[in-house]
């Protein structure tokens, strides 16, 4: 398998915290969605984006990620790993759970070097007595697994499809499940059940806090100073949204009802986030001139 650079991918330093890597990701996946991006090679961009995005978000992926970019590797050298696995059993530096991605979008698609570095699980406790050690059969030992769903399924309740140890299987996804709660699939973990522990696959468009969802909505100067109704989206469609004059910002406002389903259901936080667009005319660079003319040197203390 050939190695990634995670960090190229992202346009960030190694030494980048994890708000400057939210950041390139958020700006990355608005770049090369394929819903709106006409770049031919967009949705592959976009597929390296949200893999590296999936594997430096998280302290413990990262780390297992930066011992192995340690050993001097550059994109394209081929990476051979030792049997059983990265860092003996499977997965890379203590990694213990094995990764399945289900419900497309963020959380589907990664290459075989991800897959490769995190994606081969075991069974926590080790092996059982062997014969001949003076104790009875060991009992079933369950498999333990992290299943990554994407925002759409949890809010709409949906089947996924993932595949274990060559098998395909069919999963119930619960309308609203939270993060850390655990499906039980009974015998389907080889000598015992198969639980899958859940968890939120990164999406290019909203982030999760609770049973709220938070999109950050990018505004021209001219739309915050002098309001606007635009189309916002959602987990259950795009919809329209009334933008204030004067907003400022960072300013949130909230769509009632449109986070995760629960009791109560989740809200949607919309942050505004002003951008000045690059101008690419004489017209457009006139129009800056006349803008700045209008407000003067003093405006930063305005």
């Amino acid at each position: 398998m050939q190695f990634k650079d995670y960090y190229q991918i992202l346009g960030v330093e190694p030494g980048a915290g994890d708000a400057e890597i939210k950041t390139a990701y958020r700006r990355l996946a608005r770049k090369y969605h394929p819903d709106v991006s006409k770049e031919a090679d967009a949705e592959e961009r976009f597929k390296a984006v949200n893999e590296a995005y999936e594997a430096l978000r998280d302290p413990e992926k990262r780390k297992a990620y930066d011992q192995l970019r340690a050993r001097g590797y550059r994109p394209g050298d081929e990476v051979q790993p030792p049997p059983g696995g990265f860092g003996g059993g499977g997965g890379y530096g203590g990694v213990d759970f094995e990764e399945i991605f289900a419900g497309g979008g963020a959380g589907g698609g990664f290459s075989d070097f991800f897959e490769g570095l995190f994606g081969r699980g075991r069974r926590p406790g080790g092996p059982g007595p062997g014969p001949g050690m003076g104790r009875g059969p060991a009992p079933p030992r369950d498999t333990r697994a992290k299943l990554a769903v994407s925002l759409e399924t949890v809010y709409t309740g949906n089947s996924v499809r993932i595949s274990v140890n060559d098998r395909t299987l069919d999963v119930r996804v619960p309308k609203g499940i939270r993060e850390g709660q655990v499906i039980r699939l009974a015998g389907q973990g080889g000598a015992g059940d198969l639980l899958l522990e859940i968890e939120y696959a990164a999406h290019p468009q909203f982030e999760v806090d609770g049973r709220n969802v938070i999109h950050v909505l990018p505004l021209a100067p001219w739309e915050a100073a002098l309001g606007a109704t635009l189309s916002v989206p959602t987990l259950g469609g795009a919809v329209e949204l009334k933008i204030p004059p004067d907003s400022e910002a960072g300013r949130k406002l909230r769509l009632r009802g449109r986070g995760l389903p629960g009791s109560p259901d989740g809200d949607q936080i919309v942050e505004l986030e002003v951008l000045a667009p690059r101008p690419a005319t004489d017209e457009q660079r006139e129009a800056y001139a006349t803008l700045r003319d209008a407000f003067g040197e003093d405006w930063r203390r305005a």
